[in-house]
């Protein structure tokens, strides 16, 4: 039986994390400020959890919930594009400097290892395809900026302090409990929703951009591979994490009305500043080094969405 701590534990991916944790038999504590992460994310295992509420900012609330930790997922962040071009200074505090304030607490305390969410926006819009770990960072936005400055910390943590570290470059994560409600949501949440209750998805631009999306399961796996594999073979690394196949929002909108049995068009408004045109992974490194499978395909992943989202309509 392990203990971990998971920062943004009540948000989508990090209450994923929490769930199957627990489903293994781990003790699980949660640290979270509720600025987007929602109780009823936890609502299910909450009383099987510590639950620390507060901000990654706060020395205070880091220290006591690095207590007796062997493992920290930091999944804590704003995570927006869109919300960091409206509020960079912000979205680099949370992102950033609560990352490096994340990893001086964890070294302190003793912490084995940090495997934290880093962002394919790392790579910004070099139209080289798939995109490699190897690859020169680009990015365009300063969520992506921020996140890549996190990956560095971590990387630097692993070389001159010898904290275990991995960082995890999630591609485009979707599954159910996923918010559609927020300006800043997923596309996929949003387009499920708008379809299942007779409206129109918008899709900003054409809808030839395509992305390489990630059922959660795959997430969840990727992380437990990456808290567990020999640290002579992952730390200090940084691993892409997704499927390994692009597929564009049109297709997106088709597949969600082939799940429900109608036709879904969408409507198109003019393209969002940040965004990236194309994103695809090659996920060769986290195959081999950290046993990465990406069991579950995306039109799996899909109907599985769907059909959570229908239960809940």
């Amino acid at each position: 039986m392990g203990s971990y701590l998971i920062t943004g534990g009540a948000g989508f991916i990090g209450s994923s994390l929490a769930r199957a944790l627990l489903a293994r038999g781990d003790r699980v504590r949660i640290l979270d400020n509720f600025s987007s992460g929602k109780r009823e994310n936890i609502g299910d295992f909450a009383d099987r959890i510590e639950l620390v509420v507060g901000d990654i900012l706060d020395d205070a609330a880091l220290v006591k919930a690095m207590s007796g930790v062997e493992v920290v997922f930091h999944e804590a962040a704003i995570p927006s594009v869109p919300k960091s071009m409206a509020e960079p200074i912000e979205n680099h505090e949370a992102n950033a400097t609560g990352t490096l304030k994340v990893l001086e607490r964890a070294r302190k305390a003793g912490v084995r290892r940090v495997v934290y969410a880093a962002s394919s926006a790392a790579y910004g819009d070099d139209p080289t395809l798939p995109k490699l770990e190897t690859m020169a960072p680009a990015p365009i936005s300063p969520y992506g900026a921020s996140k890549l400055a996190g990956e560095q910390y971590l990387h630097v943590y692993a070389k001159a302090y010898g904290l275990e570290t991995v960082s995890l470059r999630y591609f485009n994560v979707f599954g159910p409990r996923q918010d559609p409600a927020s300006e800043y949501a997923a596309v996929i949440p949003k387009f499920i929703t708008a379809a299942l209750g007779g409206q129109t998805p918008r899709i900003f631009g054409d809808g030839t951009q395509s992305r390489d999306f990630c059922f959660i399961d795959n997430v969840v796996e990727a992380n437990f591979k990456a808290a567990s594999v020999d640290a002579a073979r992952v730390s200090g690394g940084v691993f892409n994490v997704a499927c390994g196949v692009a597929t564009d929002l049109n297709q997106v909108v088709a597949q969600i009305g082939d799940v429900l049995g109608k036709k879904v068009a969408a409507r198109h408004e003019p393209e969002r500043a940040g965004d990236i045109k194309h994103s695809l992974a090659d996920i060769s490194e986290a195959r081999r080094r950290l046993g990465y499978t990406a069991a579950v395909s995306f039109a799996e992943g899909l109907r599985r969405t769907v059909e959570w989202y229908r239960t809940k309509t």
